[in-house]
């Protein structure tokens, strides 16, 4: 292929990315556009042909193919600065020019040898491309708006594909509103109770430790007590906060991590499987002190985005000894509830949708390799497991990887794009579907209590108990029940008890003429 713009500087430095391009041109003899869900593939003609230098190919790709912050920040690294301040000093007030040399300085730390632009203020980003911070600060060296996400430490992008525009206009307030209207405010206030511990319950499925009921209540506690509370929620200070909330008081380490982590798993004969690996810890509070930036910088965006951004940029950089994805997950309803898109006491589960394997389009598992899987792609067979050692923080360990430096390149400049359209999909499945299955449950619940009143009285715990024991004998009595509430062994009165179930918690016959269990999780 005949390449031009970033494919051009690509391939003349010899730059491998772990992140595809949003935008590839090529020289043909007719204009196309192709998209292929993940890239848009141009083809030009001659005409639009830089000059064969890195300089003009990079003004070719500011101008037609835009900001790409991992190529950038690799190029950078190795492009020749001179011939970048000689180009630059040609066009001193040039949009691109201007761009290039704030985007040099802002990603290597470095100073070039060029005088300060002059003309009027552009912007480092294209607003029309990609998502930006709302105030943007004005660099008076280069003229340029800095709109950058983030700072250097730690900058996503997130570019405006098709279904972004969708994620960012998810109103949350309005689905609950309709919760609400719906089922009342009464009700749907009463079963957020119910949702942080579901919240709870679920997140510990997705660690694989659901079997763990004083760590699923501590959890939901933390839940119920700090989401929207934390002035500061990602200061090492509240995070470790949060992070003895979640694990008690026993657990052998807290803190930001001084000590390698990798996700993965033994194989059958006891070989590591490295899934992904985190950023060296020595990145790790810089890292974080960028995603503190980050949260800071990106008031006023989408509640939806900022979720996206800040719980999965904290997941990819695992900055704690432990406990990291449960505190991801906090981290969700805790922006939506500092941003107004979520009012107390409510909660969205969100867990219940991420822990289920065939939510669609995409599910979390496969929202999480949409970086780690090229990561590990790019870097296979440059870990290895050798000796243990122990960590500054005392871990032990053995896993030994030998590009942290190179990877950090894409670690600070995560493309969170689809991302953005997941958190959006999996909220909207759980307010409409999770949330509303739940309260719908809870006012079935209310019914039959009210019903059986009138066979039989006694406290909500005991009729909830009775409610709950039949349906899980598809609507049988246990001898044990009888035993326990002797009442219930009248042929009558059981009976009777027993229609008031089947007619308020509706059910499908099941192939031997039972209904299946549909337990409501507040029963």
């Amino acid at each position: 292929m005949d390449w031009i713009g970033y494919r051009w500087l690509l391939a003349h430095f010899g730059i491998a990315l772990t992140q595809p391009l949003r935008v590839e041109t090529r020289i043909a003899a007719t204009r196309s556009s192709k998209w292929d869900g993940t890239t848009e593939k141009r083809a030009v003609p001659e005409v639009l042909r830089p000059e064969p230098s890195a300089p003009a190919h990079l003004a070719f790709a500011l101008k037609h193919e835009g900001v790409h912050l991992e190529a950038l920040s690799r190029l950078f690294q190795v492009i020749d600065r001179h011939e970048l301040a000689a180009w630059i000093r040609t066009e001193p007030t040039g949009q691109y020019t201007k761009r290039a040399g704030f985007l040099f300085e802002t990603l290597t730390g470095a100073t070039l040898e060029a005088p300060d632009a002059g003309g009027p203020y552009v912007s480092a980003l294209d607003p029309k491309r990609e998502l930006t911070r709302p105030n943007p600060a004005r660099n008076s060296r280069w003229r340029v708006r800095d709109n950058l996400l983030g700072p250097p430490s730690f900058c996503p992008q997130v570019f405006l594909i098709p279904g972004v525009d969708d994620a960012l206009a998810l109103d949350i307030p309005t689905l609950i509103s309709g919760l609400e209207t719906q089922f009342g405010a009464d009700l749907i206030i009463r079963s957020a109770v119910w949702l942080t511990l579901k919240e709870s319950r679920a997140s510990f499925a997705i660690e694989h430790e659901q079997d763990r009921p004083e760590r699923i209540q501590r959890f939901a506690a933390a839940i119920g007590q700090l989401t929207g509370v934390l002035p500061d929620p990602f200061s090492p200070a509240s995070l470790e906060q949060l992070q003895r909330e979640i694990l008690g008081a026993h657990a052998l380490h807290y803190g930001i991590r001084r000590s390698p982590v990798f996700v993965g798993e033994s194989g059958a004969y006891g070989e590591e499987r490295v899934h992904y690996i985190a950023p060296h810890w020595k990145d790790s509070p810089p890292m974080l002190a960028g995603i503190r930036e980050l949260d800071t910088r990106t008031a006023g965006l989408s509640p939806v985005a900022r979720a996206a951004l800040l719980s999965f940029g904290f997941v990819y950089l695992h900055p704690m000894v432990d406990g990291n994805g449960r505190i991801s997950r906090f981290l969700i309803n805790d922006v939506l509830r500092r941003d107004g898109a979520l009012p107390a006491p409510y909660i969205i589960p969100i867990s219940t949708v991420l822990q289920k394997p065939a939510f669609r389009p995409l599910s979390y598992d496969a929202a999480l390799e949409l970086f780690s899987r090229p990561l590990m792609q790019q870097y296979r067979g440059q870990w290895s497991f050798g000796a243990e050692q122990r960590a500054e923080d005392g871990i032990p360990y053995n896993l030994h990887f030998e590009q942290y430096g190179d990877a950090l390149h894409a670690w600070k400049h995560i493309d969170l794009t689809q991302h953005v359209i997941f958190m959006a999909n999996a909220l909207r499945a759980t307010v409409e579907h999770e949330m509303r299955e739940e309260a719908a449950l809870l006012q079935m619940l209310y019914r039959a209590r009210s019903r059986l009143k009138e066979i039989i009285e006694g406290p909500d715990a005991v009729l909830d108990r009775i409610i709950r024991s039949i349906r899980q004998m598809h609507g049988d009595i246990s001898g044990k029940l009888k035993e326990q509430y002797p009442q219930l062994a009248d042929a009558a009165v059981g009976r009777a008890v027993i229609d008031v179930i089947r007619e308020t918690f509706p059910w499908e016959e099941s192939p031997h003429g039972h209904p299946p269990e549909r337990r409501p999780a507040s029963v």
